[in-house]
């Protein structure tokens, strides 16, 4: 009968959930889980800094729709990691944090690292936390916890396992691994709530679908296709879920926010079909903005807490998206559905409008670049089937106005936390997830900051990411916001350097060029990627210009 570690316990488990792929960084209470996957060939992307470990394993969860692992120790690498619990945790991302702590005997000696009641503190910020303090119950308690943070609605979870716990040999039979760990039964919609849903949307006059992150999760990209084309709805997406419809497929009209386009009280949507929407910051809410008051709403949604939190609704259905559009092209095909062709030239006639809106900015010359003309020349020159991180509380508002995909899963930017800083981390998790496709990260001159040795990472492990600074000098979103609220005369601790980002990148052996005028901007763009080595392209831009989705935001306040 062999003897096996706590260690080997964990790495088993996760073998069992298909995990391929960990992010961590080392600390003395993980050894045992190194070396288990060292001798099994799981490798581990270490990081400079913990938190960059926990948006590397959000990255790859949310570009391939299954598990993130993130380890750090105990202590400060779980304090440092906390940042992106919390941003799992509010935009349900499927990641397990594995933390190390002090020996069970080693409690309330003072040792190092101890202390804190690291379950304790992550409880309110993860679907389940749990202290782990029998080496024989590893394998049952970490397919849990997977378990856990993969059923709907997904989200973080967080195993402690004291370094005593995981350095104990017991016997193999002792502590048998699941033979099925992972679980895929999503919830199917009530035949009642499905004809009740048709009868709507036939008798709309204006209907829009809003796919959301929720419906991307559960792989509705195929059945959202043969509905919207079934039924001649117009579609617009947020984030993960753009390219579930091709942006340039005719029905597409956009991200959310330029629903408030149709602002023309007879060019508005009268019925909304939200498949996986969580109403709130990114449908600005209760207000009339983006989703008229007046619209009748069909809300497809996991979890039933969200279905009339902030707007009423005609018909709720707790079930998942993609077995929701299952039943509802079933009967499409039954149904005879109304000529919508001069709806849908009026979702067209609204995208070629703001279009046109945005050629004097694009049109403009000299310098600095205008942050618009910017985002457009990167869309422009980047390579096919691009996957697109960004991170910047100005950076990614201007990337809403261009960002075009045709794959869902390729355009991950902020969700509720608003966590600035994190890009780096996704991306790495975005790429090595992705090896084949083309990383890109948008990032601010601010955000850039928190996390810039991971250029280093991307070095030690051959990884090619492209990070393109937008720099205006400035915490930009920060420092207009005070101009609006107190006055130009009173700006205080949102202005910044002009530093050279790009010299920082090549300093840990990347590719580096600025960029200080327009024509520039795309070359350096190919030829960053042309490089085979990560790099930073640092390009100066206008600090002026506010991205019209923050006038959204703004106006709603």
């Amino acid at each position: 009968m062999g003897k096996v570690t706590g260690g080997e316990l964990v790495v088993r488990t996760l073998m069992k959930a298909n995990v391929k792929n960990i992010f961590g960084l080392h600390g003395a209470h993980l050894e045992t889980i190194f070396q288990s996957c060292r001798d099994h060939h799981i490798p581990i992307t270490d990081t400079r800094h913990e938190v960059a470990a926990g948006h590397a394993a959000e990255g790859y969860a949310r570009s391939t729709r299954t598990l993130g692992v993130a380890m750090v120790t105990a202590g400060p690498g779980f304090t440092n990691v906390i940042t992106s619990i919390a941003n799992a945790y509010l935009d349900r991302t499927p990641v397990l944090y594995i933390t190390g702590s002090s020996g069970l005997g080693e409690a309330e000696t003072n040792t190092l690292q101890s202390g804190l009641d690291q379950v304790a503190v992550a409880a309110p910020i993860t679907k389940w936390a749990h202290r782990i303090t029998v080496t024989q119950t590893i394998p049952r308690l970490v397919a849990q916890a997977i378990r856990v943070a993969t059923s709907s609605p997904t989200g973080p979870v967080l195993l402690d396992i004291p370094l005593d716990v995981l350095a104990a040999q017991v016997d193999e039979d002792s502590a048998q691994i699941p033979e099925r760990v992972l679980i895929d039964s999503p919830a199917v919609p009530q035949a009642r709530a499905v004809d009740e849903a048709i009868q709507l949307l036939k008798s709309a006059a204006r209907p829009v679908i809003m796919a959301g992150v929720g419906a991307y999760f559960s792989g509705a990209g195929d059945e959202l296709r043969a509905f919207a084309e079934a039924a001649g709805i117009p579609v617009f997406s947020d984030f993960q879920a753009h390219g579930l419809l091709p942006s340039n497929h005719p029905l597409y009209g956009g991200t959310y926010h330029k629903m408030a386009d149709l602002s023309v009280p007879d060019q508005r949507p009268d019925l909304v079909l939200a498949l996986g929407v969580r109403f709130g910051l990114f449908t600005l809410g209760m207000s009339d903005l983006v989703v008229p008051l007046a619209a009748k709403i069909i809300h497809v949604e996991v979890d039933a807490k969200e279905i009339g939190r902030l707007r009423q609704v005609a018909v709720g259905i707790v079930a998942d998206p993609r077995e929701t559009l299952h039943a509802l092209n079933a009967r499409a095909k039954l149904e005879k559905w109304p000529d919508r062709s001069k709806w849908q030239q009026t979702v067209r006639n609204a995208k070629v409008e703001r279009c046109k809106r945005a050629q004097t900015d694009l049109n403009r010359a000299g310098t600095p670049i205008h942050p618009l003309q910017a985002v457009s020349a990167i869309v422009d020159n980047m390579p096919e089937d691009t996957i697109v991180i960004g991170d910047g509380a100005e950076a990614y508002h201007w990337m809403n106005e261009v960002i075009r995909q045709n794959h869902p899963g390729s355009y991950i930017t902020h969700g509720f936390l608003g966590a600035v800083g994190f890009g780096l981390g996704l991306s790495l998790g975005a790429q090595v997830a992705n090896p084949k496709r083309p990383v890109l990260c948008l990032v601010g001159d601010g955000a850039i900051g928190f996390t810039i040795a991971e250029f280093d990472t991307m070095v030690r492990h051959k990884l090619p990411i492209v990070a393109v600074v937008m720099n205006n000098h400035s915490w930009a979103a920060s420092q207009h916001f005070q101009e609006i609220v107190s006055g130009k005369d009173r700006v205080l601790g949102t202005e910044l350097r002009d530093a050279n980002y790009h010299e920082v990148a090549e300093a840990f052996g990347c590719f580096g060029r600025r960029v200080t005028k327009l024509e520039e901007l795309g070359p350096a763009i190919k030829a960053a990627f042309a490089s085979g080595k990560p790099a930073c392209v640092n390009v100066s831009i206008d600090l002026v210009p506010l991205p019209p989705e923050l006038h959204l935001l703004m106006a709603r306040h």
